[in-house]
């Protein structure tokens, strides 16, 4: 027995089917070859999707012909379409153009079956994939092989090694367990590599005392040993070096607030004051710093322009 589509979801599909075809139309838009797809097509396909699922929304016969019948009419396309050469006399080999299409007749069954994020969630991300494409080539042009073997390896640590651990205690000598243990390196390996994502990657964050900051996020005692070298190697840098270091610290108190709050909600409580009381007396004294070497900083250049003006009288 066919049952009826809600009102929600039909709206729903047309919205993001017309959405997904807007934004291809604009970025194929100084395309020379018309391509299949676009503000009429993809609601009409994910039209024919969702009708054809409620046709058998238990065994999906009907759905499942409708995507073998235009997955053939793509096969068909994309032969086609790989024997012209594109505006700088090259094969077409990028399959965006078929992938989009079987996405929007999936819109419309996924539309009327899922809940209503998940359909949204799959056009978002498809849009901004498509969308992103310069950004995306730049900034994959911007990585080097070791960042991505980075990234790797933590991953690694968060989706594999994490779910293998056992969460039973192994020993009676204490009730903690070895996937306790991992999250925590874990905690700890992520505010480190988002801090030297930030660093690497965000030019606002290039020096100064945000390095510093953001390197108390990273590793304080990395971060002193650092601003230390610097300091002695030019000694005009000396202050900023010392409020550099001092910051760091206080960064760091806070991220061991951060740190403990994910694993006991109660002691961070109880530790609030006194690192929150540590982490202030630090910026205090990196706040009366600062100023003072722009004092010491603008009368020493006083203090040389006088002297260049009486030499030349």
């Amino acid at each position: 027995m066919l049952t009826a589509p809600s009102p929600v979801g039909v709206a729903l599909l047309l919205g993001l089917s017309f959405f997904l075809g807007l934004a291809f139309e604009d970025f194929f838009a100084h395309a020379t070859r018309r391509r299949p797809g676009g503000v009429r097509t993809f609601p009409m396909l994910a039209l024919a999707g969702g009708v054809l699922y409620l046709l058998d929304p238990s065994r999906f016969i009907p759905f499942t012909g409708g995507l073998l019948i235009l997955g053939a009419w793509l096969v068909v396309y994309y032969r086609a379409y790989l024997s012209v050469a594109d505006e700088q006399d090259e094969p077409n080999v990028g399959i965006v153009v078929p992938i989009l299409n079987v996405l929007a007749y999936l819109l419309g069954a996924v539309a009327l079956a899922l809940p209503p994020w998940v359909a949204v969630t799959m056009t978002v991300a498809a849009v901004l994939l498509l969308t992103g494409r310069e950004r995306l080539y730049a900034l994959a042009r911007q990585l080097e092989i070791k960042e991505i073997v980075t990234a790797g390896e933590f991953l690694i640590l968060t989706g594999i090694v994490l779910p293998l651990l056992p969460d039973q205690p192994v020993t009676t000598l204490t009730p903690i367990t070895p996937r306790q243990v991992w999250l925590a390196l874990v905690v700890v390996c992520t505010f480190s590599y988002a801090s030297y994502l930030a660093q690497r990657y965000w030019a606002g964050f290039a020096g100064g005392l945000w390095m510093a900051a953001l390197g108390g996020l990273y590793s304080s005692t990395a971060t002193t040993v650092v601003l230390a070298r610097q300091a002695k190697a030019q000694p005009a840098l000396r202050r900023q070096a010392q409020a550099g270091i001092t910051l760091a610290t206080a960064i760091m108190y806070l991220r061991i607030l951060a740190i403990v709050a994910i694993f006991n909600l109660g002691l961070a409580r109880a530790l609030l004051l006194p690192l929150c009381g540590l982490s202030l007396r630090r910026s205090h004294i990196v706040r009366a710093a600062v100023p003072l070497g722009r004092r010491r900083g603008q009368s020493n250049g006083r203090t040389d322009a006088s002297c260049r003006q009486r030499q030349s009288a």
